[in-house]
């Protein structure tokens, strides 16, 4: 990589703690930052016809979070992005990224692997698990590949996560439990 490439796109990279409970992305917004969390969680959710906060994923440290309705589809996002838990994550506008980027394939690998790529295999993986995975299927998967996540967010979260109820994630803990006795 050369070394000028890299300290243009780190001129560009911003620092930004985000307190519990704070918004990073509002639904609707059309904002093209990238955020890369370097410590705390993130979920994202969209709100129903009555009003109810539907949690679709949760994002732990070392994930990129972008409005990727906008970035890939330009349209305004789907879900608002909200801290958990006090968060710190590096920030770098889109257009920016693009600019430095322009005459690197190094980063312009890093572009397709980290937002394109990663965001359309979460989806498919998602989407696979609900055809191929049982709901106690989906939640061994889920904290087999997130395991700090599980004392961090409500159960309420996991479960809309898992697309179950959180009545019906009790009783898969309680079914898995009393088969580990």
């Amino acid at each position: 990589m050369n070394i000028r490439n890299l300290l243009g796109l780190i001129r560009h990279v911003t620092i930004r703690s985000i307190e519990k409970g704070d918004i990073l992305i509002k639904e609707g917004s059309t904002k093209k930052d990238v955020y890369f969390i370097r410590r705390g969680l993130i979920r994202s959710y969209a709100t129903d016809d009555m009003e109810d906060e539907i949690t679709f994923q949760l994002y732990p440290e070392y994930n990129v979070v972008s409005n990727i309705h906008t970035l890939l589809f330009d349209e305004p996002s789907q879900f608002t992005y909200q801290a958990l838990e006090r968060t710190k994550v590096y920030t770098i506008d889109y257009a920016s990224f693009i600019e430095v980027t322009a005459n690197n394939p190094k980063y312009l690998e890093i572009n397709r692997r980290f937002l394109g790529r990663r965001a359309m295999k979460l989806a498919f993986q998602r989407v696979e698990s609900f055809v191929f995975l049982s709901p106690e299927q989906r939640y061994k998967k889920y904290i087999e590949d997130y395991p700090n996540i599980i004392n961090r967010a409500p159960d309420k979260y996991i479960a809309n996560v898992l697309g179950i109820t959180p009545v019906s994630l009790s009783r898969i803990r309680k079914r898995i439990a009393s088969r580990k006795n």
